[in-house]
């Protein structure tokens, strides 16, 4: 491939600031970002032969310098391999890091999988990660795991961050601390999530947003199958106000929930005979766009979902063109206060520069039209099924799909 056309080409917003090797391979599940008390963020990365990585930036000698550490987590087997992990700090006014990691060990007739909680309760030692490492509780699982994300959910009490992790067994399990006996337990997900039951297939991907000053929710996943849902809920209630769903050929590697900076032009949407949502004022509840990516189609956003649900649909130009789109994420990469769309492939592709213009257009409301072909928008087809390129992915692409994500 000769990369994206010349009108969509332009510098590279990326510089390499630092390299470190890891000791083998990782996966789509294998990293996670949480800021620190003091503020600033730590990333940890997990390879699938059981290492835990974490990188920081610290002040040596009036510099800033990247440094990398493996941290030793207890309780992960040496011939383990690591499926996925997360981080978060505790909902205030609790106070702790917490970080989970899922792994499968070879127990030679069978594969057990795992789930490891790590939090200290020491006073002290609650950000200490070296100690909290030390600090694990083991839970068996009997299903294949997949994502491992986490949710602040809103309670009487007040607010509770929670683990989401999906299986292979078409279920979103989830994990509730009790802060009585130290320890995390499963709960019925139905409770707090009752948009995440009666699944079609297993989820590769989940998104959940908490929509500002409301107690009011958006939750995305993309399926195996290729099925793709987005549900407003109100969690006092917990009831899921509306619910959009289509159905794509193959599977849904990510859905990612996110805004775009108003254009600064008059909002007149509140004044819309149509509210999709029961008894709320959509201009208060803002703007969300859904962001999906398939190993085998185009990558689409899905505009105001709130409003239109998923029927005001943009492609990304050129997000078949080379091979499976893996993940995916929403960030403002050159700092000039516009977030853009970053794709990255199975072959290690990057489509920075032409998801970019999508967003920028996106941001202006500006109908994003084909700039290689007819000029017509892509639209579904009957069925809610994307338009499939012909010839644009091999069967060697979709067996390699098929390896790293089935």
């Amino acid at each position: 491939m000769d990369g994206p056309p010349r009108s969509l080409r332009g510098p590279c917003p990326f510089v390499e600031d630092s390299f470190s090797r890891l000791s083998s391979q990782s996966n789509i599940y294998g990293l996670s970002a949480f800021p620190k008390p003091k503020g600033g963020c730590d990333l940890l990365t997990a390879t699938l032969k059981g290492k835990v990585i974490c990188f920081r930036y610290q002040s040596l000698r009036q510099k800033i310098r990247p440094v990398a550490k493996e941290v030793q987590f207890t309780y992960i087997p040496v011939d383990a391999e690591i499926v996925s992990l997360d981080a978060f700090n505790k909902s205030p006014p609790k106070r702790g890091l917490v970080v989970g990691i899922t792994f499968i060990k070879d127990s030679g007739d069978k594969a057990s999988p795992f789930l490891n909680i790590y939090c200290d309760y020491e006073p002290g030692s609650e950000y200490n990660l070296d100690s909290i490492a030390q600090s694990c509780l083991n839970l068996e699982l009997q299903f294949t795991p997949f994502q491992l994300c986490h949710v602040e959910v809103q309670e009487e009490s007040g607010c509770e961050t929670v683990f989401l992790l999906s299986g292979h067994d078409h279920q979103i399990h989830l994990y509730k601390e009790n802060e009585t006996l130290h320890q995390f337990e499963e709960q019925p997900v139905e409770f707090f999530f009752p948009e995440l039951t009666n699944l079609p297939s297993h989820v590769l991907w989940l998104d959940v947003v908490n929509i500002p000053d409301s107690t009011q929710r958006l939750t995305a996943f993309g399926c195996q199958n290729g099925f793709v849902r987005v549900s407003h809920v109100d969690q006092k209630s917990k009831v899921v106000l509306q619910s959009w769903h289509v159905q794509q050929d193959g599977p849904i590697s990510t859905v990612l929930l996110f805004r775009l900076p108003s254009d600064g032009r008059a909002d007149t949407r509140g004044s819309s005979t149509v509210d999709p949502c029961p008894g709320e004022v959509q201009a208060c509840l803002g703007n969300y766009d859904l962001l999906v990516t398939s190993a085998i189609e185009l990558s689409v956003v899905y505009r105001d979902v709130l409003r239109k649900g998923l029927d005001d649909q943009v492609t990304l130009p050129e997000s078949d063109q080379y091979d499976s789109v893996l993940c995916a994420t929403v960030a403002d990469v050159d700092f000039d206060g516009i977030k853009e769309i970053l794709l990255a492939t199975y072959g290690q592709h990057s489509l920075t520069s032409t998801a970019a213009l999508v967003t920028e257009r996106l941001r202006c409301r500006i109908p994003l039209l084909d700039n290689q072909g007819s000029g017509e928008r892509a639209e579904t087809e009957a069925g809610g099924h994307l338009p499939e390129s012909p010839g644009t992915v091999t069967e060697i692409d979709r067996e390699q799909t098929a390896e790293c994500i089935g």
